[in-house]
């Protein structure tokens, strides 16, 4: 193997691909990278058997060849080396790293002992604007949590239907629902999709496909609907965006890619745990209550309890908190009351996560939530003013 490749963007593949580095003791191959030149294009590709990264770009190919090289000794050097042109090449199980008057052997392994990612057929598949669509991924992403006993809520579940993709996650305590509506026609599959993502890929794909971009490139995204193409196959997924790089000379090769195994089981049906109906509408701003909350917090106890108190006569809502150790808390901020309720208390993480979710998305214009309540011992409902998109459900502290 020899190939020439910009140290930037070699640098830019380890960084995308070392994400899915296994430490694994018992299988060390997958502590590695593997490194492919073929006609064109360098290949790197990083794997711990649950979720596998390719990172593919233009190179300049002198020979084709393999190899696989510790990922943790090959991202280090790489940061060090000038911003130079840099040859890669293959030694037997070594790697020949050269960049300007750098010269360096690095001990690799045999290609033939890393595994094949697995290869998933293209023929049901979408293609969805990536920033809207990791927005919205990184609004339920944190919600769920591992669990042995329950797996199925340890990922997230995604269900593609025609011009709609909805997003849920829970840990038991609280359930986020992201909506992501798309253009009519976007959608040509055969039938309805659905599957559980593990949380772990879940989050590299916020990290990769995600990435901020500035206003302009934000606003040219917004004119396609493209960007990031989505996979199926029955037990695993595929998670691709193309390269504007390669995309006139080979349209049909993409920058990245993210495959992954899918959780087993039945997602719960937790729309049977949504309340059809509410005793009263809160209408606050956001920011105001998350200030709110964020005090009542260093007063909230072991049990991270806040009281939640509504005043009628005085159109307001009422914040509680006390604690032994550190004293206690009391404030209030004007809300639009719909209906009539006295109060409930709720851990303040849950409800925290809820507003700063609604607060921190740029696709949730309206800088008013809203608050259903039912009783004091059911799930209260958040959502942005006017908005079916989003909605973050938290179970309350039992009296």
């Amino acid at each position: 193997m020899k190939i020439t490749i910009l140290k930037e963007k070699l640098k830019t593949g380890i960084n995308i691909v070392e994400r899915a580095v296994s430490k694994s003791l018992g299988l060390p191959i997958l502590n590695n990278i593997l490194i492919a030149a073929e006609k064109n294009f360098l290949n790197l590709i990083a794997t711990d058997l649950e979720m596998g990264i390719k990172w593919q770009s233009l190179a300049k190919t002198e020979e084709i060849g393999r190899i696989a090289v510790p990922s943790r000794v090959l991202s280090s050097f790489v940061n060090f080396l000038p911003d130079k042109p840099i040859i890669l090449e293959t030694k037997q199980t070594s790697l020949k790293v050269i960049c300007g008057n750098y010269q360096t052997l690095i001990k690799g392994f045999n290609p033939e002992e890393f595994p094949l990612l697995p290869v998933i057929s293209a023929e049901e598949k979408i293609s969805v604007q990536s920033n809207v669509f990791c927005q919205g991924l990184g609004m339920v992403n944190n919600i769920a949590s591992y669990s042995s006993t329950k797996p199925e809520i340890s990922g997230i579940y995604f269900l593609f239907q025609k011009n709609l993709i909805t997003l849920v996650a829970t840990d038991s305590f609280r359930l986020g629902e992201k909506k992501i509506y798309l253009s009519p026609g976007a959608v040509n599959l055969s039938k309805d999709y659905s599957f559980i993502l593990p949380q772990r890929t879940a989050k590299e794909i916020i990290n990769i496909f995600g990435e901020k971009q500035g206003e302009k490139q934000r606003e040219k995204q917004r004119e396609k609907q493209e960007g990031l193409s989505i996979v199926f196959s029955p037990n695993q997924v595929l998670f691709e965006s193309p390269s504007a790089q390669t995309a006139a000379a080979f349209p049909q090769t993409p920058q990245t890619q993210i495959v992954s195994r899918l959780i087993e089981g039945d997602y719960p049906a937790y729309q049977e745990i949504i309340p059809k109906k509410y005793n009263v509408r809160l209408f606050f701003q956001k920011k105001e209550m998350i200030n709110q909350i964020k005090l009542a917090s260093l007063f909230s106890g072991k049990n991270n309890e806040v009281k939640i108190k509504i005043d009628s006569s005085k159109n307001r809502l009422e914040v509680f908190s006390q604690s032994p150790e550190t004293g206690e808390h009391y404030g209030f901020l004007p809300v639009k009351i719909e209906g009539s309720f006295k109060e409930i208390s709720f851990n303040y993480r849950f409800l925290l996560d809820g507003l700063l979710s609604l607060a921190s998305s740029s696709l949730e214009k309206e800088d008013e939530a809203v608050l259903e309540l039912s009783g004091p011992e059911k799930p209260g409902i958040l959502r942005a003013k006017g908005d079916d998109k989003y909605l973050y459900l938290a179970m309350p502290i039992k009296s």
